[in-house]
């Protein structure tokens, strides 16, 4: 199957409007609908796979732990390039144009830490996985290894450090510690540390 260069450059920066969250291939699909016509989901789910194979892109699985509560737990995976400065390089993004874009930039921090600890995690075998369930709560990263302990942690480029250490709090009390174990740490990734 042949693809189109100036189409492939489109899907790879509506992709980049959405790394680091679980957007949908129509969510995706819609934002490449412009001056050269609606782009099909089937289309572009062959798009994606051949940017998967080529490993330009890489999806982040959702973690699947024992909760306690009846809150069903969504199973999105989050979008990511294999290195986030692709995603900058796709948006033709300056450094003054993420510093007026800090949900972008804060995006793109996360994919950056994801891309790390997935690199890390190689070596010993641990898989970089997130959740997020249907009331909002979410964990940017849940480290699990292959004997099945976990850890969750919260990126934030800026000041929400406390807000995301909450959230973690708030996320270990849902987790059936019984059958799951305790996370082995919770933790809050930021830029200054």
């Amino acid at each position: 199957m042949s693809r189109d260069p100036a189409r492939v450059a489109r899907v790879l920066r509506a992709y980049a409007h959405h790394v680091s969250t679980e957007a949908s291939t129509s969510t995706i699909a819609a934002d490449l609908d412009g001056a050269t016509g609606a782009v099909h989901r089937d289309t572009l789910s062959d798009y994606l796979t051949a940017l998967e194979r080529l490993l330009v892109i890489e999806e982040q699985p959702a973690w699947a732990p024992h909760l306690r509560s009846r809150t069903r737990v969504r199973n999105a995976s989050k979008r990511h390039f294999v290195d986030p400065s692709l995603a900058v390089a796709a948006l033709r993004a300056s450094p003054e144009h993420l510093f007026k874009a800090p949900v972008l930039f804060g995006t793109l921090f996360e994919s950056l830490v994801v891309r790390d600890l997935r690199v890390f995690g190689q070596a010993y075998d641990t898989q970089v996985l997130h959740d997020r369930d249907n009331t909002g709560l979410e964990v940017d990263v849940v480290l699990e290894s292959a004997n099945g302990r976990w850890a969750a942690l919260e990126v934030e480029l800026g000041s929400g450090a406390i807000d995301a250490a909450a959230s973690l709090l708030r996320f270990r009390q849902k987790v059936d510690t019984d059958r799951a174990g305790a996370p082995a740490f919770l933790a809050v990734v930021t830029a200054s540390g």
